[in-house]
């Protein structure tokens, strides 16, 4: 086990009827004008914004709003919110929705301090001294930021889709009701419930030894979320089942599950790309790329893929024969997925071949300059990348 810190004070309320507590908690922390930050016209549709707005106004609190956050939320809309929060004098930015909400206020939250264009803190992995506090209330599980300190951008103009991470956007607190979840498309669910779980692959799949407890726990965090998403999947109104892939989302990318292991990351750098691109959802990006990874690296560690597909797909073969359970585990994984509703091939998501080769390029930078192999159970390089993107083409 590796040495590290932890360190995870974003605080989770949850429950039924938690959004209703959104003002008293923003009081409670002294705040007194909040930016309103959340996406399309679905909170407004569900009665959701309402709620929220009454209990702000209830506690006293002002706040100015932005909508329009996009899935992978745009750098444009960022830049505005920014520029709104220098303006209006915010204190507290609470995002309404899903991760791209999120990610969008955290942006926009380490903008506000930043001497510059906060595009060059994505690009440059430049450290961030100060960002106005975010809070949350979350409307779709998936992509975790509720509980991390990470966040994810598109450059629209750029075509490029990068990620940040620093402890000083972990948000303040956020409010989780499952009964918010009732009314999400199928296709949101089947896309969220692959995002959290590669949250947890690109955790669990390492070289690192003697991890017996973060191990168990990534497993048990899998087939719980997999057992109760086939749940929500056949009732989306399972408050209970979805008690559990929520909260399961929230453990997935919090960092308790990388604690003491190297790593890896390789399946969110390539999907990235294809989001950036074509705009595809990320949960389906990361559906078609993940069991073609795995059948690409698996040699590198084969004993790590045997564990997953006996520990978490419960394949029961010979060890004599131990490719075979490792095949058959990432054919579990794809049957998974499919009854989800997922995307097997690029082709389904409307991705052919005429960008594989620059997406693979961009992906290690190899388009750029110098190339830097991305991965941790196995270092990819772009050629490596074009196999992966063809084996699933």
């Amino acid at each position: 086990m590796l040495n590290f810190d932890f360190y995870a004070p974003a605080r989770i309320v949850f429950g039924r009827g938690t959004q209703k507590q959104a003002g008293p908690l923003v009081r409670e922390y002294g705040f007194k004008k909040i930016l309103l930050h959340y996406g399309g016209g679905s909170i407004k549709k569900s009665g959701l914004y309402d709620e929220v707005t009454a209990s702000l106004k209830a506690a006293g609190i002002n706040f100015v709003e932005l909508g329009g956050v996009k899935p992978n939320p745009r750098l444009s809309l960022v830049h505005e919110g920014i520029a709104l929060c220098k303006k209006e004098g915010v204190e507290l930015i609470l995002a309404v929705g899903g991760g791209s909400a999120i990610d969008s206020a955290k942006a926009i939250a380490m903008g506000v301090y930043y001497d510059g264009d906060v595009w060059e803190v994505y690009d440059q992995h430049k450290p961030i001294k100060k960002a106005l506090p975010v809070a949350t209330v979350l409307t779709i599980p998936a992509a975790g930021s509720e509980s991390s300190g990470d966040t994810v951008i598109t450059n629209e103009g750029t075509q490029r889709k990068y990620g940040y991470g620093s402890p000083k956007l972990r948000p303040l607190f956020s409010i989780m009701n499952p009964e918010l979840f009732f009314t999400l498309p199928k296709n949101q669910i089947a896309n969220g419930v692959a995002d959290m779980m590669s949250h947890i692959f690109e955790r669990y799949f390492t070289n690192t030894l003697h991890t017996d407890l973060t191990d168990g726990l990534c497993e048990s965090a899998l087939k719980t979320i997999m057992g109760n998403a086939l749940k929500v999947i056949k009732d989306p109104r399972d408050y209970d089942a979805w008690a559990e892939v929520g909260f399961g989302g929230t453990v997935a990318h919090n960092g308790l599950l990388g604690m003491g292991r190297a790593q890896d990351w390789a399946c969110h750098g390539m999907e990235h790309e294809l989001s950036a691109y074509y705009d595809v959802a990320h949960g389906a990006g990361l559906a078609v790329l993940t069991p073609g990874w795995m059948a690409y690296v698996y040699k590198d560690n084969p004993n790590m893929f045997l564990q997953f597909a006996v520990k978490v797909m419960g394949v029961e073969k010979s060890f004599r024969e131990p490719e075979e359970i490792i095949r058959e585990g990432i054919a579990r994984l794809g049957d998974f997925f499919k009854k989800m509703g997922l995307p097997a091939r690029l082709s389904e998501l409307g991705i052919g071949e005429e960008k594989l080769e620059l997406m693979a390029k961009k992906c290690s930078g190899a388009a750029d300059g110098p190339e830097h192999p991305i991965g941790g159970l196995k270092k990819l390089g772009w050629q490596d990348i074009l196999a992966i993107y063809r084996s699933v083409k």
